[in-house]
């Protein structure tokens, strides 16, 4: 391995953790560990939204994908972009002002506790433990890729870069807690957009301009230039449907929960798109321009997903060439400390102190908080270590899991006064148990369980609120008290 790649790996590696060291002298309560005291800049805010919602997919899979099947894997890019652009309009502006109304709430299942007026607290505990579930093995599962990657690059032990993506990622976590995470994100987001617009110049500085990767892409196959390649109206309709699992993403909309002020969401908004529009435009190029890289050079791949890396190793010095990787590696890194840290807040804030000691103190619940991050990463690396296939097959519904279970309920509980708790409720068990049965009856091929999931879990909502008793009078006045903040 180039002595270059392995300074700039290590240079990153300790930039993490020097951030994690900054952000723990900055956190002294609850709210600033899980929260980042609400103070969050809208630079911080969007590149923190997009860098844990872009993970290995961005930098290895969609490149891949484009370089495979050409212009027809781009629908699953349109439906990301438009639906992240939704959520940044339709959620953020709303869900920072009502979760702050509804007593000042710092999670999700605490959120849906206040909002509904919800006493028994089975909402925050079934929210809670769908997180706690479904995200420590979505975490296990970016460890897998971290060790993956390790071992591929630098041709390590699958364990031993196992151990150092997850030494590294849950000691940041662990110690500056979510502003932490926000500005390693932050930086990882910069890292990440910074290579994926620069390699595909370069690459197609090298083999002569756009025209020649087009004429290439035609020359070998002309449905790699077909939009509609391999796909059918469904086909399409379950890859734009994509977009729909962003209004359920916890680790994406608590961001929005935590950014400093309203009225600096247009802003957040604006670098937000500008960040992933360059970012997914230059990782389908990377994929599109290796097309003509590599049928015009004498360099061959073996895996499309590497065509990012080979290209990084091919056509730049090994410092920058460690840069690249580093980018690979900021993708994994940002995606699974969100996680962990959303994951985290839910076992401290909407388990151990809402049932198990009410009267912790705030240092208490931090330390908690800290202790969570151990125990779940202890819990994930457990289910990594031996790579288990069963993970990745549960990471392929994940989205869409989260997208059904808490989509259509975030967005009626920011529109429709009438929504109940037991509405709520039911929308989040419908829309859970339709994505996971859909998936397991093989449907999922001929459509994407995100939409029925999403429609099954609305009808739920719709139903079971006008059958059910309206809201308490209380709620009804923080709703109200919330529609004027929003309209002023």
């Amino acid at each position: 391995m180039e002595t270059g790649i392995i300074i700039s790996i290590a240079i990153y590696m300790l930039g993490m953790l020097y951030i994690g060291y900054y952000s723990y002298k900055r956190t002294s309560n609850l709210n600033d560990y899980m929260l980042g005291g609400r103070d969050l800049g809208p630079l911080t805010t969007a590149l923190s939204a997009g860098a844990s919602d872009m993970s290995g997919w961005l930098v290895m899979g969609l490149p891949g994908a484009m370089f495979a099947t050409g212009l027809s894997s781009g629908w699953i890019a349109v439906g990301l972009t438009v639906g992240a652009l939704l959520n940044w309009i339709y959620v953020a502006p709303r869900l920072r002002v009502y979760t702050e109304i509804a007593n000042d709430s710092i999670t999700i299942p605490g959120y849906l506790e206040n909002r509904f007026g919800e006493k028994a607290k089975i909402l925050r505990m079934v929210s809670g433990v769908v997180i706690l579930v479904f995200f420590t093995f979505y975490v296990s599962s970016g460890m897998v890729s971290g060790g993956v990657l390790f071992e591929s690059i630098f041709g390590l032990n699958y364990h031993t870069g196992l151990l150092i993506i997850a030494g590294v990622t849950i000691a940041y976590t662990l110690f500056g807690g979510f502003l932490a995470v926000s500005l390693t994100d932050m930086v990882q987001g910069l890292i990440m957009v910074t290579a994926l617009v620069f390699v595909p110049i370069v690459a197609l500085s090298e083999i002569g301009g756009i025209g020649v990767a087009v004429d290439t892409a035609r020359e070998i196959d002309p449905a790699l230039l077909d939009i509609f390649r391999g796909t059918s109206t469904l086909g399409i309709i379950s890859l734009l449907a994509w977009g729909l699992g962003y209004f359920g993403q916890p680790h994406i909309i608590v961001r929005f929960m935590a950014i400093k002020s309203v009225k600096q969401v247009k802003k957040a908004t604006w670098i937000g798109m500008i960040w992933m529009v360059f970012s997914i435009i230059g990782a389908m190029f990377i994929g599109f321009v290796g097309i003509g890289y590599f049928n015009n050079t004498q360099y061959t791949i073996d895996d499309p997903e590497t065509v990012f890396i080979l290209l990084g190793e091919i056509l730049f010095h090994p410092l920058i060439t460690g840069v690249i990787i580093a980018a690979i590696l900021a993708a994994i890194m940002s995606t699974v400390s969100s996680q962990l840290l959303v994951t985290s807040s839910s076992l401290t804030e909407d388990i151990y102190n809402s049932f198990l000691r009410k009267s912790a103190t705030d240092k208490e619940l931090v330390f908690i908080g800290r202790l969570s991050v151990l125990i779940i990463s202890i819990i994930a690396l457990a289910l990594s270590w031996e790579k288990n296939s069963t993970i990745l097959d549960l990471v392929g519904y994940a989205w869409a899991g989260f997208g059904s279970a808490f989509g259509p309920l975030v967005l009626l509980s920011l529109y429709w006064k009438r929504m109940t708790s037991w509405g709520a409720l039911a929308g989040m068990i419908f829309g859970t148990a339709t994505v996971i049965i859909w998936s397991a009856a093989g449907l999922s091929d001929t459509l994407y369980e995100i939409i029925p999931g999403f429609l099954i879990s609305l009808l739920a909502i719709i139903v079971v609120s006008l059958l059910t008793s309206k809201p308490p009078k209380k709620v009804e006045e923080d709703f109200e008290e919330y529609q004027r903040v929003i309209k002023s």
